[in-house]
């Protein structure tokens, strides 16, 4: 697992050890980069549950402002950290051992780009994007976007304006859905 471009370009990230934890592919990856290329530079991103930390830090190398990265499990916190000293990009970096969802409902900070990747098994996915696109909650900046990695069999619920599924991608038995908040509010 390498960061693909930017100033950490090439570097080999460190991995968690065991089936816990499922980083997404590198063919994953690279099209979810393709797609938000143009989204990165200068955004303040959120990971939640980061694992090994490689959206995050992709984006770091890419250009972005900032990035929190939250994972419940200590050893995910701590290779995180690693990967950050390990591509040179700690200082604009925030990581929480924490739950995703009781982070997600006590920030006070809004976000330009939040990944979701939760276990595939859990129903975290929807009720995290639930509670995002809830009235009066603002997590997530106008034009913000929401890349939600999913198994392609699972239905995600619709969210209400000004939310909208911009596009699902499928790799293999993986999509990932990427929901827009409008800026016209």
């Amino acid at each position: 697992m390498r960061v693909i471009t930017g100033t950490a370009r090439g570097r080999r990230l460190m991995e968690l050890e065991g089936q816990e934890t499922r980083p997404t592919t590198d063919r994953v990856k690279e099209g979810l980069f393709s797609a938000l290329q143009f989204e990165i530079e200068g955004a303040k991103v959120l990971d939640l549950f980061a694992g090994t930390g490689q959206l995050g830090i992709e984006c770091l190398s890419r250009g972005a402002a900032s990035a929190t990265f939250v994972d419940m499990r200590g050893d995910a916190v701590a290779l995180v950290k690693k990967n950050l000293v390990l591509t040179d990009l700690a200082d604009r970096a925030a990581v929480i051992n924490g739950n995703a969802r009781d982070f997600v409902v006590r920030t006070s900070e809004r976000f330009d780009l939040i990944f979701l990747d939760p276990p595939y098994g859990s129903d975290w996915l929807e009720e995290i994007l639930t509670r995002i696109a809830a009235p009066g909650f603002d997590i997530l900046r106008p034009c913000g976007i929401i890349a939600a990695e999913h198994p392609i069999e699972k239905i995600l619920p619709t969210l209400p304006p000004p939310f909208r599924l911009q596009r699902t991608y499928r790799y293999g038995r993986i999509a990932v859905s990427l929901f827009r908040r409008d800026g016209n509010e």
